[in-house]
């Protein structure tokens, strides 16, 4: 057995997190055997440097095996005043960014909008500067998302680019250091390294905590990586840096991981199993949020409604989780810890006046106590994202999704009922795997009789998941494009139904700045997330009879809609207002 593999298998076995004795092992033995942690690949003129040689003989008297056995212990949850020591080959004052300056690009979902956040928030403590300037950065870091294959192609592109970049640096600065985070770097490993020698560093969606130490190990010439998936990293006590100041608006990690294995997804291969954040830190987070003045948060995570914190052993009890009714799961029934419905009550109660949403949910996970609580509360949105992938059974059991059509739309109907006036948002798949034009128009039917607000439709594009091993890609790719374009126009025509039910209705908008169309328009967003656009004029404040004032991003206005488009609302501002106020109004 491969050297490195020894060492994974016996972390699995254990239960170990990407404990930093493993990435720093896996960093000696690369050089005989593995490019995972650490490829050799020195250049002259820092060979030359006498401090560099004094890094490269301490790394190669580093930790040997037996000492990773020896000195390897079950994880603890780390404190956030707590410093760790530095790895046996590195002295402290090398882990420092010495106020280098960072470029950070993020590339697809709102989990590596966060997860930039957090890598920001870890090599901000280290010293790191921040820079919105390419050209000076000294380090530039992509934040990468594998889930099509567009998306990669886009990163390869954007290599491309920042090699003329490297290139081009002049040799009286630092040299410049270029590093893959995220889901790509998880998934590809070696072929980044292999393919684009260019590239420093690598550090998967679960070690973030460690670029320190792979700058670090950067600075000496070498490729370094670490690309462990952990069993309970979740970043708990990592606070994000919300980098602008005019937001109004933020993302909450709750969760990491998925344990669905739906047959397309690659997320549970490159973000690991499923795992929650202890409720406590949530809360801490939201109320710091609460405190800079931001009206909204989202809760975030892959399958976010699963959400089950089982830090506290007094809430383990052997309780079995309810489901949506029709829907099953992938994975034996969970028992125990405190579920979704307990941390969106907790949360909604921090601040009555930010309003908060989650994304992204599983069907599955809705049962009555959710759906009654985002009804009776006024601060959390009533707007609901349920991804149906498909609207055909015969492909929905090929993607492993645990429903049918016909449970799925009777869930469509008792949220409708539970929560009036709901909007509802979803995630369709055109041409997947044995998908027959039967299939299609069945996807098409139910796009016309949910009549969605939003969505977001896509046609398939294979990963190496389930469905790469146990199906075929047989659907021609013009067939998918010709399917998914049908989709969108049939999505677009009953957005633009149901969005047009709003026109001549008052509602509550969160601004959230200029309109990117219109200088003398602003832009917010409405309970059920749909962008609003109204002029930028003068109105009276509830809350101050007789005073006039024109809106600001973090303020609530009543807006009254004229018109409707599939995507946008439009109509005119009315008066500025509280959340709580509010409800009189709509």
């Amino acid at each position: 057995m491969h050297p490195l593999q020894c060492v994974l298998q016996v972390q699995r076995s254990l239960g170990w997190g990407p404990l930093a004795s493993v990435s720093w092992l896996s960093l000696r033995m690369c050089r005989a055997h593995s490019s995972l942690s650490s490829t050799m690949c020195p250049s002259p003129e820092r060979q030359e440097d006498g401090a560099r040689k004094d890094f490269s003989s301490r790394l190669a008297a580093g930790p040997t095996f037996q000492h990773f056995l020896k000195s390897a212990s079950a994880p603890q949850e780390k404190l956030s005043s707590e410093v760790e020591d530095p790895p046996p080959y590195l002295m402290m004052d090398e882990l420092l960014g010495r106020q280098r300056k960072v470029y950070l690009e993020t590339y697809g979902c709102q989990m590596n909008v966060n997860d930039t956040e957090i890598a920001w928030s870890i090599l901000q403590k280290s010293g790191y500067l921040r820079t919105s300037n390419l050209q000076e950065a000294d380090v530039i870091l992509l934040v990468t998302c594998s889930i099509r294959e567009k998306a990669e192609q886009t990163i390869w592109n954007r290599l491309h680019q920042l090699k003329a970049l490297k290139t081009r640096r002049p040799r009286s600065r630092v040299p410049l250091r270029i590093g893959i985070l995220g889901c790509m770097a998880e998934r590809l490993k070696e072929e980044i390294l292999n393919r684009e020698k260019m590239v420093d560093i690598l550090a998967g969606p679960d070690a973030y905590r460690d670029l320190p130490r792979l700058l670090a190990v950067a600075e000496s010439g070498q490729q370094a990586a670490n690309v462990l998936l952990s069993l309970d990293e979740t970043y708990a006590d990592v606070m994000p840096v919300q980098t602008s100041a005019s937001a109004t608006s933020a993302f909450v990690s709750i969760m990491r991981g998925c344990d669905n294995m739906c047959s397309y997804c690659i997320v549970p291969f490159t973000r690991g199993r499923e795992r929650s954040r202890p409720i406590a830190s949530i809360l801490e987070e939201v109320k710091k949020l609460s405190e800079q003045g931001l009206k909204e948060v989202t809760l975030l995570g892959q399958n976010v409604n699963s959400f089950r914190d089982n830090s506290e052993v007094q809430f383990n009890s052997a309780v079995p989780t309810n489901l949506s009714r029709g829907f099953t799961t992938n994975y034996k029934t969970k028992q125990g810890g405190l579920r979704f419905a307990h941390l969106l009550d907790q949360v909604s109660r921090v601040d009555p006046e930010m309003r908060i949403r989650f994304t992204s949910p599983h069907p599955k996970d809705f049962p009555d106590e959710v759906l009654q609580l985002i009804h009776e509360r006024d601060n959390i949105c009533k707007q609901i994202h349920l991804p149906a992938q498909s609207g055909s059974s015969r492909v929905l059991e090929a993607m492993r999704r645990g429903y049918s059509r016909e449970a799925y739309v009777e869930l469509v109907h008792h949220i409708r009922e539970s929560i009036p006036g709901v909007s509802l948002s979803s995630d369709f798949i055109a041409g997947f795997c044995g998908e027959t034009e039967e299939d299609h128009v069945q996807t098409v039917s139910l796009l016309r009789e949910v009549q969605y607000n939003m969505g977001f439709l896509f046609a398939y594009s294979m990963r190496q998941t389930r469905a790469y091993h146990r199906l075929k890609d047989d659907v021609p790719e013009e067939v998918k494009l010709r399917r998914l374009e049908e989709l969108i126009t049939i999505f677009r025509e009953e957005a633009t139904k149901a969005n047009q039910t709003s026109v001549g209705c008052t509602q509550l908008v969160l601004v959230e700045g200029l309109s990117k169309r219109s200088a003398t328009d602003l832009c917010g967003r409405n309970d059920g997330n749909l962008k609003v656009i109204f002029p930028d004029a003068e109105m009276e404040d509830v809350n101050n009879p007789g005073l006039r004032v024109r809106a600001q991003p973090g303020d609530y206005v009543l807006v009254k809609i004229t018109s409707a488009s599939s995507q946008t609302l439009r109509g005119h501002v009315l008066c500025r207002t509280t959340l709580r106020d509010s409800s009189a109004y709509c």
